[in-house]
């Protein structure tokens, strides 16, 4: 194994300070107050060690001693299993699934596409965009129902939505009254104390 895994006795995540990915998985490690070391890198920075490591070569990497993750989702279960306070998914079979579900669409239809913004294609850009858009209207009207998605209690589903809507400014995505639901349960999200520390100083200025 490799010499980053033989030397780490604390839990290290490689990210890159933008990723909206990688923000989901700083904001559980946030919540569960997790004595982790954060490596900011990018593809020009990372660590050659971190190609033995990762065999897709992204940059998105969690080491806990001799476990090394690579998908995020795997991660944010992992966290939450490791650290079971507070509880992030539901404990019943049908409760974990949809959330994983839900979890399997954000990803999908929101936080790849969020990727694409901001690179020089602009036809794809404006696509993804409408994309964004479109489906967060479609999901605004079933948050007047609770203050999380779909549920009284915070979730790893709220994780992942919580940086998609944060960079929204940042993205150049302007929501109409129609989206206030989801706009007030965005800042149900961005109040709590671990979403706060979860930033950093590229995304604290993607509000300003």
């Amino acid at each position: 194994m490799s010499s980053l895994v033989n030397r780490r006795s604390v839990m290290t995540l490689y990210a890159d300070a933008a990723d909206p990915i990688a923000h989901a998985v700083r904001i559980v490690l946030a919540e569960k107050d997790v004595n982790v070391e954060i490596s900011f890198v990018t593809e020009e920075t990372k660590p050659e060690d971190l190609h033995d490591l990762n065999p897709y070569h992204t940059i998105l990497t969690l080491v806990d001693r001799e476990l090394v993750l690579y998908d995020a989702q795997i991660m944010l279960e992992y966290l939450d299993e490791r650290y079971p306070h507070p509880p992030l998914m539901p404990v019943d079979p049908v409760g974990r699934a949809n959330n994983r579900q839900i979890r399997y669409r954000v990803t999908r239809d929101l936080l790849n596409l969020a990727s694409q913004l901001g690179r020089g294609d602009a036809t794809a850009a404006a696509q993804a965009e409408q994309v964004i858009r479109d489906n967060l209207y479609a999901i605004a009207p079933i948050l007047t129902q609770h203050p999380y998605f779909l549920s009284s209690d915070y979730s790893l589903v709220d994780c992942c939505l919580a940086p998609l809507l944060w960079r929204l400014p940042h993205y150049g995505i302007k929501l109409t009254p129609q989206a206030r639901p989801l706009l007030k349960y965005a800042e149900t999200l961005f109040a709590r104390e671990a979403f706060r520390a979860s930033l950093t100083a590229v995304e604290r200025d993607m509000r300003h």
